[in-house]
């Protein structure tokens, strides 16, 4: 799967989208700017590895605190601060542990994901947590990236 019908849509919309990724490290801005057109449609994109950073970005301390950097919480938080940064349509967030503990936040289930996507207009998020055991941190990532094109084909449809 890849971004291309994602693209082609977002374009006839005239809407836009963002992201802030932690686990995938960028793979979901990689993965959009792999195809042609996205230049029309990817506002912005930033990798918020730390929590320093994920709060430099807009995400509430007491989010973190409260629910863990690895939590549903966290996840809306990137995808609607991401969305308010680039006015964007659509903000996509993500969080989560791929195939190792964090030593700087040694809390929550390795191999758990948390995606967000917020949708401005809506005032809306679309959630989804997912479990990734494949064998290679590559392959989760691929994993993630691809639930995340499911979801944005469904959302922008509707």
């Amino acid at each position: 799967m890849d971004f291309k019908e994602i693209i082609h849509i977002l374009q006839e919309q005239r809407k836009t989208i963002a992201t802030m990724e932690s686990c995938t490290g960028g793979g979901v801005a990689n993965a959009i700017t792999n195809c042609e057109g996205a230049s029309e449609i990817l506002k912005f994109s930033a990798v918020t590895y730390s929590n320093e950073y994920k709060i430099k970005m807009g995400v509430s301390s007491e989010v973190i605190d409260k629910y863990t950097v690895y939590s549903q919480e966290t996840a809306d938080e990137m995808s609607k601060n991401i969305t308010k940064f680039a006015n964007s349509d659509y903000g996509v967030g993500i969080t989560g542990q791929l195939n190792r503990q964090d030593p700087a936040n040694p809390v929550g289930k390795d191999n758990v994901v948390y995606i967000s996507i917020y949708d401005k207009e809506k005032d809306k998020y679309y959630q989804e947590k997912m479990e990734v055991h494949k064998e290679s941190r590559k392959l989760n990532k691929d994993h993630v990236i691809d639930k995340i094109i499911e979801m944005l084909l469904t959302i922008i449809k509707s």
